[in-house]
């Protein structure tokens, strides 16, 4: 197994809602390439991005504790002990932040861009969020928002919390939810 992963990949390769193993990775390339003038064909790779998203198949969520790296799904690890041994919170909450972090605040796309704005790649990519409002305040914008995310203690839901927060975090009400059933080998969803 690689180097800093752990040895057995039951523990982390599996849904983390409702541990189906039937998993789909679905990854996206761009290349920029220089053009040799002479023959017009790719003479040197200027940069390659790599975005991978893990999907279970059973569930449809997306599985933010696994990435692809060398052609293999791997765990994050910071991340995937945490939501596939740990228990769901629902935390009600604000974040106060600088009016620059946020792109937009109205449209279809503001939800999303407040949430980023408010807490970061953790906010679009591992929690579940819901922006219930926001409002301006001089420089500032407070955004309210409901956050599902998965702890092991309410202790490390606070922590994981504080840290995605761009801004002034105040968490108003934090309670820990009962994790889905897990989904038997077999059965439909």
């Amino acid at each position: 197994m690689n180097e800093g992963f752990p040895e057995e990949r039951g523990a982390w390769l599996r849904c983390y809602r409702c541990w189906s193993q039937r998993l789909e990775a679905q990854v996206h390339y761009d290349e920029i390439l220089k053009v040799d003038p002479e023959t017009g064909e790719a003479a040197d790779r200027v940069e390659e991005i790599q975005e991978a998203v893990v999907q279970c198949l059973d569930c449809m969520h997306d599985q933010p504790h696994l990435t692809v790296a060398d052609g293999r799904v791997v765990p994050v690890e910071e991340r995937w002990e945490r939501m596939v041994a740990g228990r769901p919170f629902v935390a009600s909450c604000t974040v106060t932040i600088d009016q620059d972090q946020v792109e937009t605040c109205s449209g279809p796309d503001a939800a999303d861009s407040l949430t980023f704005g408010a807490l970061g790649d953790s906010g679009t990519r591992e929690f579940f969020t819901h922006v219930r409002f926001h409002k301006h305040d001089d420089d500032l914008i407070v955004v309210h928002l409901l956050v599902e995310l998965y702890a092991r203690t309410e202790e490390e839901a606070i922590d994981v919390l504080e840290e995605a927060a761009r801004g002034t975090l105040e968490i108003t009400s934090l309670a820990e939810e009962s994790r889905p059933p897990a989904h038997a080998p077999g059965e439909a969803h």
